[in-house]
């Protein structure tokens, strides 16, 4: 075999075999939901927070923060991905907080969630309580804890969410 055919069958193989691989994820397909969509699924999300550990959202409090999303090695697109970081403030009485992180801890491992930060005391102080948990496949990343006085903030922050109907931009 030729030289020239050689290098013409390693260029194709490497290209059959991983080639198209290099780009480390960047093109991989996106989730898709609306944003109104996922902020009602991320409300949802903060209200079974709240009847896990039996508190109650404080009325108004609940704010949805839309944001560009901006992928791992800093790339941005022009075809309306988006990140969504919602947060709620709930009324917990004080003495409850050890079980309420503790129940909500307990909840988000039986649904498939890695807990990534745990705290249940000692101490009086803020932020002596809380969880922070992410799911390996749908990537959501949840958190709850004492942020003032009887007073527990339920986030809810979504992956890289495409629209529906929108062509995903390659790069």
């Amino acid at each position: 075999m030729s030289a020239i055919r050689r290098a013409s069958l390693a260029l194709v193989l490497a290209l059959l075999l991983g080639g198209c691989m290099s780009d480390n994820g960047v093109n991989d397909a996106l989730p898709r939901m609306s944003r109104e969509k996922a902020e009602a699924w991320a409300r949802h999300w903060a209200e079974s927070m709240a009847r896990t550990t039996t508190s109650e959202i404080v009325p108004d409090s609940a704010k949805a923060n839309f944001s560009h999303c901006t992928g791992k090695n800093g790339e941005t697109a022009d075809d309306g991905r988006f990140t969504l970081m919602f947060n709620a403030r709930a009324t917990l009485p004080r003495a409850r907080y050890v079980e309420a992180v503790r129940a909500l801890k307990g909840e988000l491992e039986a649904r498939g969630f890695e807990i990534v930060g745990y705290q249940e005391g000692p101490g009086q102080e803020r932020g002596a309580y809380g969880v922070q948990a992410r799911h390996p496949k749908d990537r959501q990343y949840v958190s709850a804890g004492d942020v003032a006085e009887d007073q527990w903030s339920l986030s809810v922050d979504t992956p890289c969410l495409l629209p529906p109907d929108t062509e995903q931009q390659r790069f």
